[in-house]
């Protein structure tokens, strides 16, 4: 049992620590919200891999075939929503930087906790590297016909418990970063930093596929 659970904590750090477009986006939007959209966004990243995690316990080896496929149209669909959402920041904190101070800003509001696990849920399950990784680690150590039920929970749990500790690291650091940037100038280079960082790094998934 021990065993099972020091691998699903070492595979769900291995899959989460990679700063990739959609951690660059957690740190931005809590940067830009608060701390509890932030957290909640966090746990969305860490639901898809412990789901991952155990699609990949349970189908071992048959796992990886069947999202090669549509690999492709995810890797294309995942960095058009990534884009489509770094627009959105980026639009909205431009028109929050020039609405008149004393005014409220035009700005359709932060989501809400439940809408920012939903989006992080679906963008986290839209890669579909984070399968491919799990089935990869199932089937190197040979547990691909382990029918150890108990195991696969402890791995799995383990898997998501390690993701949403570094998520949730990110988006204390998002909290941090958006209290020290109060100034309206500040917030304005974060969004547009963090804009451009998640663009580069949506059009790369798709570029090195």
């Amino acid at each position: 049992m021990s065993g099972h659970l020091v691998a699903g904590l070492v595979a769900g750090y291995g899959i989460a620590m990679p700063v990739g477009a959609v951690a660059t986006y957690l740190v931005g939007l809590t940067a830009r919200t608060s701390w509890r959209v932030g957290a909640c966004a966090a746990l969305g990243v860490a639901t898809a891999d412990g789901l991952y995690a155990l699609v990949a316990t349970i189908a071992g080896a048959a796992a990886a075939p069947l999202v090669a496929p549509v690999m492709g149209p995810l890797r294309w669909i995942s960095a058009c929503v990534l884009v489509a959402l770094a627009a959105r920041a980026a639009a909205a904190a431009v028109r929050q930087h020039r609405a008149p101070r004393m005014a409220a800003p035009r700005d359709d509001g932060p989501p809400s906790p439940a809408r920012a696990y939903a989006v992080f849920l679906g963008i986290t399950l839209l890669n579909p590297t984070t399968v491919v990784y799990f089935a990869a680690l199932v089937v190197g150590s040979g547990s691909g016909a382990d029918t150890d039920r108990p195991g696969q929970a402890v791995f799995t749990l383990a898997a998501f418990a390690a993701s949403a500790s570094w998520q949730l690291l990110l988006a204390g650091g998002g909290a941090l970063l958006g209290r020290a940037l109060t100034d309206r100038r500040g917030r304005l280079v974060t969004a547009l930093t963090s804009s451009a960082v998640i663009t580069a790094l949506a059009v790369r998934l798709v570029v090195a596929s």
